[in-house]
Parts: structure tokens; sequence; C-alpha cells
């Protein structure tokens, strides 16, 4: 407690410290006018990271889940193999059409050889048209029942394979809510995956700002959580979908996301669309060397009217090489200094 109060009265102190230097007169360097650029600049909406392709991952039938593969975080391949259903009496009924398959051929084969025998004494006049006529069915009965077995064993074979459930295309497992033991039933989700390499930012947008989103619009994203100027990922196609909330009036707005190294970007984010206004101000741009950075701070010197440099407290967006936008605590025609550190060793 106590070197928490110590903090704060040499954090006070030193708050007390800067605004007397800001107080006195700038000494002679360098100074630039903020001046607004030709683009508009509009308000924020609040949005979240979402994965293009996300897949809750349900069997098809019915089991005890008896194997988990796979882990919440795991990369999978397309096609793996993600849980194990019991499949015991898939497996042996499976075996037994195997069984009926095999004696369907057995008995084929034997109408097969009468039949060719009773073809041959028919032609010897052994036999009479009746008697052929009797045999060729009774081999037509056997093929056409060992096509039946054929496909009854194809459908137990399918149906064995669905106590596996696989991955339907490579992407990130991001939850496996069942256990060893849980009972799978038609349409329970057994886990969820995602795509990470398709990944885009969705945010609802009131109906009044909808207006400036016709065409190709110049929005841009900003996601407070990655370091740098990762957090201002450059923006990929813009959709808004063309229906409305009728409650909140509001319209989804989504934007694709580049690819980004391996983990950088996860579905869930906060994120931020900075939307273009018809009509609005200017972006202000200024010297990236005229930024103070300090811990949590971040400001510039602004030098009054009678010359003196006045700590302000701003928020900066994305560098554009030696320049950087600031997005609040400036307006256009404010004069600031370009180098902060002499502006304050001056005092």
């Amino acid at each position: 407690m106590n070197s928490n109060r110590s903090w704060m009265a040499l954090a006070a102190s030193g708050l007390l410290v800067a605004r007397v230097l800001a107080a006195e007169p700038a000494a002679a360097s360098g100074t630039v006018v903020v001046a607004a650029s030709s683009a508009a600049q509009g308000s924020s909406v609040d949005g979240v990271v979402e994965a293009v392709r996300q897949t809750v991952v349900a069997a098809q039938v019915a089991g005890a889940v008896v194997g988990l593969e796979v882990r919440a975080g795991d990369t999978v391949r397309a096609g793996q193999v993600l849980v194990r259903l019991d499949a015991r009496a898939a497996d042996q009924a499976t075996a037994a059409t195997d069984a009926q398959v095999q004696a369907a051929r057995a008995a084929l084969d034997v109408a097969t050889q009468e039949y060719e025998r009773q073809r041959k004494l028919f032609a010897k006049s052994y036999i009479s048209e009746a008697a052929l006529q009797r045999a060729e069915a009774q081999f037509k009965a056997a093929q056409a029942q060992a096509s039946a077995q054929l496909s009854q064993a194809g459908v137990a074979r399918t149906q064995s394979g669905f106590f596996l459930v696989r991955a339907p295309y490579a992407g990130v497992v991001a939850e496996v809510p069942v256990a060893v033991g849980d009972m799978a039933l038609p349409g329970r989700a057994l886990l969820t995956l995602y795509d990470p390499s398709a990944l885009r930012v969705a945010a609802a947008v009131p109906q009044s700002a909808l207006a400036a989103l016709s065409g190709r619009s110049a929005v841009r994203l900003e996601i407070p959580g990655l370091p740098g100027d990762a957090q201002w990922p450059h923006p990929g196609h813009v959709q808004v979908l063309p229906t409305l909330d009728p409650d909140t009036h509001t319209g989804t707005l989504r934007v694709d996301l580049p690819r980004m190294p391996g983990g950088t970007l996860r579905p869930g984010m906060f994120a931020r669309i900075w939307l273009p206004q018809a009509g609005g101000n200017g972006r202000l741009f200024i010297p990236a060397g005229a930024v103070l950075r300090r811990a949590e701070l971040t400001a510039v010197y602004v030098v009054s009217t009678d010359g003196r440099a006045l700590l302000r407290q701003v928020r900066v967006g994305p560098v554009s090489g030696d320049q950087v936008e600031v997005l609040t605590g400036l307006a256009a025609g404010e004069r600031i200094a370009v180098d902060p550190q002499a502006a304050l060793l001056t005092h």
C-alpha cells in the first residue's frame, strides 16, 4: 500500500513538473502546422474478428465417444480423424453383409453353371424350352441377389465409416465440448473447427452510416490487440449485407483481413472499423518524430500563439513513411513542435 502511494505521489509530481515545463515558452525548435489531407475522416464502429469458414462438426450416427484424437488449438489436415465412436455393432453388421455377399456369389456361380448346362442340352434337343427358361430365370434371380447383397455391403461399409469423424478441411480446432464416454447423437456438436487462412472483421453499422459505404469504400481497420503497425492491417474486400436488423436498424459490414503470421489473428478478437464520412473533416497527418511516447502516454507539444509549448495527449493511427495519422487530440491549423525532446530540454 505504501509503495502504491509513493508511486502515485511520484506520478503526481511528475505530472506537475510536466505541466510547469509545458507552460514555459518553446525554444526555437522547429514547428509545423497541422494540415488536413483530402481523404475523408469518419467515425468508427466496434467489430469482432471472425472466420470466413467455421464449422461445428457433429456425428451422423449415434454412438459412444471412445477416442478424442485432437485438443483445442491443434492444427489438423483435411480428412484427419478427429473423434472415434464405438463402432463394434457396425463392424459386426459389415462382417455379416460381407458373408452374405460371398453366399450370393456362390449361388450365382451355381446358377451360371446350371444355365450353361441347360443351354447345351437344349441345343441337342435333350430338354424342353420350358426347362431352359426355368434355368435362365434362376440364373437371373441369383444375379440380382448378388447385386443386392453387394449394394447392401456398400451401405454397411459407408455407415461404418460414420463412426470415424474426420476434418472436412484443414484448419484449427477451436473447441472440443465432449469427453470420452459421452454419447454422440446426430447433430450434437463434437468440436468446432475454423480455417485460419481466411478471416474477416464483422461489425454492426448504423443505418445512417451505410450511405457512405456505397461502392468500394475506403474503410480502415484497427485491431488494438496487435503490436506496432500490425494493428492497422490493410483491409480487403468490403461487403455490406443487403438486410437490416429491424430492432436496432443496423446493417452488417464485413471486411476481409489479409493473411498474417500464424497465431497473430484469432476469431473473437476485438477490432474497430473506421468509416468514411461524406463532408467530414480531412485526415490529419503529422511527422512521426513529433509524437512523444512515454509508457501509456502518447502526446505532442502544441505551440500556442504566444510561443508556449503545451503537452497534449493524442491518439494516433497508422504510420505512413515519416508521417503518422492523428485520430483525436488535434485540429487542423494548430502548430506543434517537430522535436518533442528538444522542446522539453529547452525549458
